[in-house]
């Protein structure tokens, strides 16, 4: 490590203590390391991390000030794709964890870089992929949801990450008291939370649950497979058809006037509808899907919940407001509870 790499700065990372970690703790690794900022990954920090040799890995940590307790969860992270590593998931490999704040402040891990490319926009998918690659990437995306929902969680080492049971039941709980909390006056969003706390489908399996399950938290591959999952923070254990729920509630098809999400690439040509979606799951798992109208309504109530969080924070000042249509955000609760209904039938 050289007196010049010690001195430089980079945003997140005190570099003398982390270059001095990763010679220590991470083989064949070797200063000096260029820190690269890489983007997505929620507000957490991500850096494409190269050292002398050339070789890549991906370090990643909390965003910086004072976080809830069980925000920006890098152990849970780490702990999810090294059990999934030897699994039919596709993650980065796991190379090491820090849990010493001393080290720069915060808790951080350190996984393979893999090559591809995470779409989070149309023009993403446009550029990575042709139609056909567009095509198999939506199904490897399902291919993985059946592949992640098979593990078995006491065989991975994770059936402590969460309780196993009440999963959908707690997560209405949850999210409307949040919604009470943030002054919600949306009728339709009380009727559906009664709606569903009487049509939630049984849980057939305690599976682990990724959370944010879609094309944004993924590495495509040049030729559309799926390659890895990204942004396990918020991963527990619970009802799988939640993430299928939730993929199909976000998955933009064309001519959608509605994004349900800040970000959604799967309204380029070539990618498969939401039928077709389903049925690639429903192919490849023994879990019964008759009840995904409930999972989906389940999932856009829910944004709608998170939705009037976040137009709450503005309205009240809590977050600045400049160049934000916080109107348009206020309004997306009415039509993702529009649209939960309609999907509840």
């Amino acid at each position: 490590m050289t007196e010049a790499e010690a001195a430089s700065t980079v945003e997140g990372i005190e570099v003398g203590p982390v270059a001095a970690w990763l010679e220590a703790n991470l083989a064949g690794l070797q200063g000096p390391f260029s820190f690269q900022r890489l983007p997505g990954g929620h507000s957490n920090l991500t850096y494409r991390v190269t050292d002398a040799a050339g070789r890549a890995v991906v370090l990643r940590r909390p965003p910086r000030g004072e976080l809830l307790p069980s925000a920006h969860d890098m152990v849970r992270e780490y702990r999810a794709i090294a059990a999934l590593g030897p699994t039919d998931v596709p993650v980065p490999p796991a190379f090491g964890i820090c849990e010493d704040l001393s080290v720069t402040g915060a808790r951080f891990y350190v996984m393979g870089f893999v090559e591809g490319r995470v779409l989070h926009e149309e023009q993403d998918a446009l550029e990575h992929l042709d139609e056909t690659g567009r095509r198999r990437a939506g199904e490897s995306l399902t291919e993985v949801a059946a592949a992640l929902h098979a593990v078995d969680v006491e065989a991975s080492g994770l059936s402590d990450l969460g309780r196993h049971d009440g999963y959908l039941a707690r997560q209405l709980k949850r999210w409307y008291g949040q919604y009470q909390a943030s002054r919600g006056a949306t009728p339709l969003v009380d009727e559906l939370h009664e709606a569903l706390v009487s049509q939630l489908p049984p849980q057939q399996r305690v599976s682990l649950v990724h959370g944010d399950y879609r094309l944004g938290n993924c590495i495509t591959s040049a030729e559309g497979p799926i390659v890895a999952v990204l942004d396990w923070e918020i991963c527990t254990l619970g009802d799988p058809l939640a993430d299928v729920g939730y993929l199909l509630a976000t998955w933009r098809e064309p001519g959608d006037t509605f994004q349900t999400t800040a970000t959604s690439p799967s309204s380029a040509p070539g990618f498969p509808d939401r039928a077709a979606m389903l049925a690639h799951y429903v192919a490849r798992t023994d879990l019964d899907c008759s009840a995904m109208p409930v999972y989906v309504a389940f999932s856009h109530w829910k944004l709608a919940c998170i939705n009037q969080g976040v137009w709450d924070r503005y309205d009240q000042g809590q977050k600045s407001a400049e160049g934000v249509d916080v109107g348009a955000i206020r309004e997306s609760v009415d039509e993702l509870a529009r649209r939960a209904a309609e999907a509840l039938g």
